[in-house]
């Protein structure tokens, strides 16, 4: 019985509410158009989340000194300013970037990063642009595939690093794995958990039953747009959060302006298979299979409705990796099972894993 209403759920109740959705997106936007006939739109401009906002974040374990950087793009331009943590040993033999995704920032790494520096490794973590600390384009057509994946190139030019343990999540995944592809000098290790390199496709039964789950997620982003509610989103993603831990997640948003990013990176994943992030995602799966001879770790948690099964790709991709799945985690397992995925990445990069 309890599986005939799961059956029900997903493939009646998700799909009508999807339709809706899309509908009520469609009107939106009319209403927008209408509006922007009578306004003059605002210029273009890039904010900053006000200090205060992360005020009392020691409480929850967010203890890390803030860094920042302006990454140059040539012919002086810079650019919006890039926060990132950097503990641990400057001078440490082993290096781990940890790569948030969405609507995270560097916060959903906090109960990872005094494992590793325990044992001696130095530990980074950037806010991408849009998120966290750093700065934000109060647009959405600023945010592209492209603009986190350069980010993160000159991020790790400008910090000079390799030897890096690359871990990466959701959104952390589709820009970091495809920068591994790009720039794989930079890298000695991969930590996948809770992602995906989606290609798009053609439609069949089959694969839109596997995408249901994402597809109400971006439905629900798109109808939003900047009103997104990232308190909700916790909310319902985590296993148990405190407010104080629901407000960090959602202190990088004080209002709609600063949510153009996050309203954004769901509308980049490739749903069809000739766009240019599908062919990118394409292109990292090849290289992935057929030139990445590094070691890999594969750690997807039990109960994460929007990546489930993506375990399996990788594993194809990379047959000799190591996999380990982490029970009782949602699709933030960093957040509920932190301290566990640490010391079983440290267990990985010391072979014992």
């Amino acid at each position: 019985m309890a599986s005939t209403k799961h059956q029900i759920k997903r493939f009646v109740i998700f799909p009508l509410i999807i339709l809706t959705c899309q509908v009520l997106y469609i009107i939106k936007q009319i209403i927008i158009e209408i509006i922007y006939l009578f306004r003059q739109r605002e210029s273009s401009c890039v904010i900053r989340t006000p200090e205060e906002r992360f005020k009392g974040l020691e409480a929850v374990g967010y203890t890390f000194k803030p860094n920042y950087v302006d990454l140059p793009i040539g012919g002086g331009k810079t650019l919006p300013r890039v926060h990132y943590i950097d503990e641990g040993p400057p001078d440490a033999k082993e290096i781990i970037l940890c790569l948030h995704g969405e609507p995270s920032w560097s916060f959903l790494y906090r109960h990872m990063i005094p494992v590793f520096t325990k044992e001696g490794y130095r530990v980074i973590a950037p806010d991408f642009i849009g998120f966290g600390k750093s700065d934000k384009f109060t647009y959405q057509e600023a945010y592209s595939h492209d603009l986190h994946k350069m980010t993160l190139r000159l991020f790790l030019d400008n910090l000079g690093v390799s030897n890096v343990t690359l871990v990466c999540q959701d959104w952390g995944g589709l820009t970091g794995l495809p920068v591994v592809k790009d720039s794989p000098h930079f890298f000695s290790r991969l930590v996948i958990m809770n992602t995906g390199l989606p290609v798009g496709s053609q439609l069949s039964l089959s694969k839109l039953k596997k995408a249901i789950p994402f597809v109400l997620w971006r439905s629900i982003v798109q109808l939003f747009g900047t009103a997104l509610p990232v308190y909700y989103v916790f909310k319902k993603a985590l296993r148990n959060a405190q407010p104080s831990v629901l407000d960090a997640y959602d202190a990088p948003f004080p209002s709609t302006e600063y949510k153009a990013g996050a309203a954004k990176w769901p509308l980049l994943v490739p749903l069809t298979s000739n766009t240019p992030v599908a062919v990118d995602m394409q292109e990292t799966r090849v290289f992935l299979s057929q030139k990445w001879k590094s070691p890999v770790l594969i750690m997807f948690s039990d109960g994460d409705p929007i990546t489930r099964g993506e375990d399996k790709t990788f594993l194809r991709l990379q047959p000799h990796a190591t996999c380990k799945t982490i029970h009782g985690a949602g699709h933030f397992l960093q957040e509920d099972k932190g301290e566990e995925i640490a010391s079983h990445i440290v267990s990985f990069i010391n072979g014992k894993l």
